[in-house]
C-alpha cells in the first residue's frame, strides 16, 4: 500500500506519437477500452458501443461546463508581444470593466499600471504582479464580454497539444452539451458523446443528470512531491442541482448504477459527500484530492480519457480501479496504439 503513495509509481513511458494532436472527425469513433476493476479484464471496443454496457435505470452524470477563450495575445506599446492566460472567467463590474487573475508570458516583465492592447475592442491594465508569472488584471472592453473574448482570444489548448489553435478547435474542444461558461480546460471524457448517442440513451431509459465543474488551469499541474499525499490540489467551482441529486438518489434506490462521465464529474460528486456528509444539492468551491484509499460514495463506473504520467488525474483513476490495474491497462493501450490525452481515446471502468 505504501507504494501507492510514491509518485514514481505513477510514471509510465508514452511514445510521443500517441499524444493526439487533433480530434477524430466523428466523435463516437474513438476507441473505448473497457476495464473491469474487479478482475482487471480489458476489452477493446469503440465509443459508439458504450450503451452496450449501460443498462436501463442506470444514470449518466455529465459535466456541462463550457470552455471560454482564455488565451489572449496582446501587444505592448513597445511592440513587444505578451500572452495572458486567464485563470477564470473575468468578474464583470459593469460599464465595460472586468477583473481577472492570469498567467502571462513576455520577453520582458510587465509592470504594475501598464496598459496593453489586445486585438479588437479590448485593453488590459496590469493591477498587480505577483510571483510565478501571475498577475491581477483589469479588462477594459466594448460590448458583451464573452463576444469580446471570442473575437480577441484563443481556445486554451493544453500544453501537450503542440500546435496553434485552428478554427475547428472552437467547436471540437467542447462537449456537444457544453453550456455553462467557466472552464479553461475541457472535461474531455465528454468529447466522445454525440447528440444521437444521448438520444439513444434516453430511449433506452437511461437517466441523464447534469452537474457543473469549471475546470481550472491546475488540472495541468503535475504532482511534484515524491509522497503524493503532500500534494495540494487546486480549487474549482462546482454546482450540483436538486434535479441532479434526485436522479442520482432515484437511480440508487432502484438498483441502478451511477456512471460519472469524466474525473471532473467524479470529483464533484465525491466532494459533496466529503463536504456535507451526503449527496445533496451544493454550489461552491471544491478541492477534493482523491488518493488511493478513498472510499467512493457516489459513483459506480467511470468514463474517462487516458491521463498524463504523475498527474492527479492518473492518481484519481488509480484510486478508483487500483494502480496496478490502471497501469497494466495503460500498457495494453500503448501496445494497441490508443490515442492519449484530451483529443485521444476513452476508457470505461466498470
Amino acid at each position: 500500500m505504501m507504494s501507492d503513495f510514491s509518485l514514481v509509481e505513477y510514471d509510465y513511458h508514452l511514445p510521443s506519437h500517441l499524444i493526439a494532436q487533433y480530434p477524430l472527425g466523428d466523435r463516437s469513433s474513438s476507441r473505448l477500452m473497457v476495464l473491469d476493476r474487479n478482475t482487471g479484464k480489458v476489452s477493446h471496443r469503440t465509443f459508439r458501443d458504450l450503451l452496450d454496457y449501460i443498462d436501463p435505470g442506470d444514470c449518466l452524470v455529465l459535466n456541462d461546463s463550457k470552455v471560454f477563450p482564455a488565451r489572449l495575445n496582446c501587444i505592448k506599446s513597445t511592440k513587444g508581444k505578451v500572452e495572458f492566460f486567464l485563470l477564470h472567467f473575468p468578474r464583470e463590474n459593469g460599464n465595460g470593466v472586468a477583473f481577472a487573475k492570469a498567467l502571462y508570458r513576455s520577453s520582458k516583465p510587465v509592470r504594475q499600471g501598464q496598459k496593453i492592447r489586445c486585438k479588437g475592442p479590448l485593453e488590459i491594465e496590469v493591477l498587480e504582479v505577483s510571483s510565478a508569472g501571475q498577475v491581477d488584471i483589469k479588462l477594459l472592453y466594448q460590448g458583451e464580454l464573452l463576444l469580446v473574448l471570442e473575437s480577441c482570444g484563443d481556445i486554451p489548448l493544453p500544453p501537450y497539444i503542440r500546435r496553434s489553435p485552428v478554427a475547428s478547435d472552437v467547436e471540437q474542444y467542447q462537449t456537444i452539451y457544453a453550456r455553462e461558461i467557466g472552464s479553461v480546460a475541457a472535461p474531455t471524457a465528454g468529447f466522445h458523446f454525440t447528440e444521437e448517442q444521448l438520444l439513444l440513451a434516453r430511449e433506452k431509459n437511461i437517466n441523464i443528470a447534469w452537474i457543473t465543474l469549471h475546470v481550472g488551469y491546475g488540472t495541468f499541474a503535475p504532482v511534484r512531491t515524491s509522497d503524493i499525499r503532500k500534494h495540494r490540489i487546486h480549487h474549482e467551482w462546482i454546482s450540483v442541482t436538486e434535479n441532479a441529486v434526485e436522479k442520482i438518489i432515484s437511480t440508487r434506490k432502484t438498483g441502478g448504477r451511477v456512471i460519472a462521465v469524466g474525473t471532473t464529474t467524479a470529483r464533484a460528486l465525491e466532494a459533496i459527500v466529503n463536504i456535507t456528509g451526503e449527496i445533496r444539492a451544493f454550489q461552491g468551491l471544491c478541492d477534493l484530492y482523491i488518493l488511493p484509499g478513498h472510499r467512493f460514495h457516489v459513483i459506480d463506473c467511470l468514463i474517462t480519457n487516458f491521463h498524463l504520467p504523475k498527474s492527479s488525474l492518473l492518481i484519481l483513476v488509480s484510486a478508483f480501479a487500483g494502480r496496478g490495474r490502471i497501469l497494466s491497462a495503460y500498457k495494453k493501450a500503448i501496445n494497441a496504439g490508443y490515442r492519449f490525452f484530451s483529443y485521444g481515446d476513452a476508457m470505461l471502468i466498470m
